[in-house]
C-alpha cells in the first residue's frame, strides 16, 4: 500500500504523462495495442461510446516514465434492474425495485506469459481484477467516463506495484512456475440488442401473499420466508484485443425457507426453489401454494420423525439429490485453471479445509469413473426433453464463445472446463469463464450431463438396491430424496454462517448435508422418514464404486455461489437468485456402494417458553 502511496504522489495521474513516458528512456512497453473495434453504427448506447472512447484514449496514452505499458486492458460492466417480493405467512415483508450499475477495471502489466495478475501478496488477494465500483444509473457518457478514467489510473498503479512484488517473489523460488498467466482468444464482436425490465405481467405482491398463507397451515412453523427474484442484467465488456461485447441476461426464481425444531430441539429447515429464464417462466400462484403446501407436509412428517441411527452401506439417491451431490463433489475438480501463486500457505490451507483442491488436475488420459459413465457440460443447449436449461449462454465472461465441452468419456477424464487462466492441462479457454456481480471469472460448470450406457429402469435399480443391502445383511437401508440447500433454507445471514462454520471441518472429507432421507425395509421395500443424518466421506473418490445408474435423469437447477472462497469450493453450490450463476446438472439416479450416514449427535436447542400464537 505504501508503494501505491508513493507512485501515486509522483506521477499524479498516468494518462497526462503519456507523451513523457513515451520519451522515457529504458521502458519495457510491449508492442502497440490492435485498432479498437468501433461501436456498431447506428447504436446509440452511452455506455459503449463511453467505454470505447476511453479504452481508445487509454489503449494509446497510458503510460508511466520508465515503467512498463500496459499490454492488456478491460472493461466490465454490469447494469442491473431487480424486483424482490418477500412475505411470511401471508404478509408482504419487503417489495423493491432497484437500479444500479457497477463497473471492473483491468489492466495488466508484462506478457501473456507472466502478468501483473494471479498472485497473493502479503497484502492479500489483489490478482484477477483491477478497480472496481458502482457508477451512475444514468447511463451519462461523461460520468461514465471520468469514472473509467480514474478506475483505469488506479488499476494501473496497481498492477506495476503488483507485478513488482510478484517478481521478486518469482525470483526466490528454485523453480517458477512456466505456465502461461494468461492465454490469447479471438477477438469477438457481438453487441445484442438490450432488453428493458418488465414487471407487470403478473401482480407479484398478491402471488407472494397468497403462497405464503398457505403455510398458516402448518402451526410447527417458527418462521418462513417466500421470496420472489426477478433479474435484468445487462452486461458489457470491452478489451484493448477488440472484444466488444453487450448481452442481457434474465432469470427469475421463487425461493422459500421454512424454520422450526423437533420436539428434541432439532433444527428442521427444509427449503423450496423453482426458476424461469423470465418473470414469465414462473409457475403461477396455485402451482406454487400446492407445492409450498406439500412443503409444509414434509416438515410436519420430519417434525415427528424419528432420529437416523449411525449407517454404513449402500444408498440409493434419487435424480434431484444426486443431482446436488454431483454438483458438490465434481465443482473443485471440474476447473483446470491453475491457482494463484501466494507468498503465504493461507490460500492453499483455504482450499483443503473447503473442499477446493482439484483432484483432477494433472490426470487427464485416465480413469476417474466408472467405464461406463460420461461427463459433459454443454452451455450451447437450451432445453433437455423439454425441459428449459438456465446453465446457457453464448458468450462466457471474458468473451470466448461457449463451447461443449467431453469432459469425461467412457470413464477416462478428456478435458476440463478453462477460462483465459491457463493450467497444467491445458493453456486455451473453451468458454467457460463464468462469474456474478462483476466477481473474478471463474471455469465454472453450465449445463453438466451426467450420463451412462448401462442404465437401470426404476425396477431393476430398486432390486439392485434391495439385493446390495440384502447382501451386506442390513435390515433397512437408507435412500436420499433431496439434499439440502442452506444458501435457501437459512432464514438470517447468521443461520448461513452457522452452517459454514460448522461444514468447514468436514466438507473437504465429504460431509453432505441431506434433506429428505427413508429408510427402505428390506424384507417388503416399506419406507419410513427419518431425520438428522450427516453424509460422511463422501467425496469425488466415492463416485469410482457406482454400483447403478439410472435410466431417470432429472433436470436440476441451481445457483452456483460465486462469492469469494466459496466459488470452486464444495461450498459453492449454495447459492439463491440474487447473486447466484444459474446453472443446471442433468442426473439420474445413483447407486452408491458404501455411504457413511452419521446419526444427530449435536446440542439440541432450547425450545421456545412458549407456544406459537395462532396464524388463523
Amino acid at each position: 500500500m505504501k508503494k501505491l502511496v508513493t507512485l501515486a504522489l509522483l506521477s499524479a495521474f498516468a494518462i497526462p504523462l503519456a507523451a513523457t513516458a513515451a520519451r522515457a528512456k529504458g521502458s519495457s512497453a510491449p508492442g502497440a495495442f490492435p485498432a479498437q473495434a468501433p461501436v456498431p453504427a447506428g447504436d446509440n448506447d452511452q455506455t459503449l461510446r463511453a467505454m470505447h472512447d476511453e479504452m481508445e484514449r487509454a489503449r494509446t496514452r497510458l503510460a508511466l516514465p520508465g515503467v512498463q505499458k500496459p499490454f492488456y486492458l478491460e472493461y466490465r460492466l454490469l447494469d442491473l434492474d431487480v424486483r424482490t417480493v418477500t412475505a411470511t405467512f401471508g404478509a408482504i415483508v419487503s417489495s423493491t425495485t432497484t437500479r444500479s450499475r457497477f463497473m471492473s477495471v483491468d489492466v495488466r502489466v508484462g506478457d501473456y506469459h507472466l502478468d501483473s495478475s494471479n498472485f497473493i501478496s502479503e497484502d492479500g488477494f489483489q490478482g484477477f481484477l483491477g478497480s472496481t465500483g458502482q457508477v451512475g444509473i444514468d447511463r451519462d457518457y461523461s460520468s461514465l467516463r471520468q469514472d473509467l478514467w480514474l478506475a483505469t489510473d488506479q488499476a494501473y498503479k496497481a498492477a506495476v506495484t503488483q507485478m513488482s512484488l510478484k517478481q521478486a517473489f518469482l525470483r526466490s523460488l528454485t523453480k517458477p512456475p512456466e505456465i502461461d498467466d494468461f492465454s490469447h482468444a479471438e477477438t469477438l464482436v457481438k453487441v445484442d440488442l438490450r432488453i428493458e425490465p418488465d414487471w407487470t405481467s403478473r401482480n407479484w405482491e398478491d402471488e407472494a401473499r397468497a403462497d405464503s398463507a398457505v403455510l398458516k397451515d402448518s402451526p410447527q412453523l417458527y418462521g418462513t420466508r417466500v421470496t420472489y427474484s426477478m433479474i435484468y442484467a445487462t452486461s458489457y465488456l470491452m478489451t484493448s484485443e477488440g472484444t466488444i461485447i453487450r448481452s442481457t441476461r434474465h432469470m427469475a426464481g421463487i425461493e422459500a425457507a421454512l424454520d422450526t425444531e423437533a420436539d428434541d430441539g432439532m433444527g428442521l429447515n427444509p427449503c423450496y426453489a423453482v426458476y424461469g429464464s423470465q418473470p414469465s417462466e414462473l409457475p403461477d400462484a396455485g402451482t406454487v401454494s400446492k407445492s409450498l403446501a406439500q412443503a409444509g407436509n414434509e416438515l410436519v412428517m420430519l417434525h415427528t420423525s424419528p432420529l437416523v441411527s449411525d449407517y454404513t452401506g449402500p444408498v440409493l439417491f434419487d435424480p434431484t439429490a444426486a443431482a446436488s451431490v454431483l454438483a458438490q463433489v465434481l465443482a473443485p475438480s471440474l476447473s483446470g485453471a491453475r491457482p494463484p501463486l501466494s507468498m503465504t500457505q493461507d490460500l492453499n490451507a483455504f482450499l483443503e479445509r473447503f473442499g477446493g483442491r482439484s483432484e483432477w488436475t494433472g490426470r487427464v488420459g485416465t480413469r476417474v469413473l466408472p467405464a461406463t459413465v460420461s461427463l459433459v457440460d454443454d452451455p450451447t443447449i437450451r432445453d433437455f426433453q423439454g425441459h428449459p436449461l438456465l446453465g446457457s449462454y453464448d458468450v462466457d465472461d471474458e468473451g470466448v464463445k461457449a463451447q461443449r465441452v467431453p469432459l469425461v468419456e467412457n470413464g477416462i477424464l478428456r478435458n476440463l472446463l478453462m477460462s483465459r487462466r491457463p493450467g497444467p492441462d491445458s493453456a486455451v479457454s473453451n468458454g467457460h469463464a463464468r462469474s456474478a456481480l462483476l466477481s473474478d471469472p471463474s471455469p465454472l460448470s453450465s449445463n453438466l450431463l451426467f450420463q451412462s450406457s448401462d442404465a437401470s429402469n426404476p425396477a431393476d435399480l430398486r432390486k439392485k438396491f434391495l439385493d446390495a443391502c440384502r447382501a451386506d445383511g442390513h435390515e433397512w437401508c437408507l435412500e436420499v430424496k433431496r439434499m439440502a440447500n442452506p444458501g435457501i433454507s437459512a432464514l438470517r445471514q447468521e443461520d448461513f454462517s452457522e452452517f459454514i462454520a460448522e461444514m468447514a471441518g468436514g466438507i473437504a472429507s465429504g460431509e453432505r448435508m441431506p434433506l429428505l432421507v427413508y429408510r427402505v425395509y428390506v424384507a417388503d421395500g416399506r419406507q419410513e422418514p427419518v431425520r438428522g443424518g450427516i453424509i460422511e466421506g463422501l467425496t469425488l473418490r466415492s463416485l469410482r464404486n457406482i454400483l447403478a445408474v439410472g435410466d431417470d435423469p432429472a433436470v436440476y437447477i441451481y445457483m452456483q455461489n460465486p462469492a469469494e472462497g466459496l466459488s470452486l469450493t464444495a461450498l459453492g453450490s449454495f447459492g439463491a437468485a440474487e447473486g447466484g450463476i444459474p446453472s443446471t446438472v442433468i442426473a439420474p439416479s445413483l447407486l452408491l456402494e458404501e455411504i457413511e450416514v452419521r446419526g444427530f449427535h449435536g446440542e439440541p436447542r432450547r425450545l421456545p417458553l412458549v407456544t406459537p400464537p395462532s396464524l388463523k
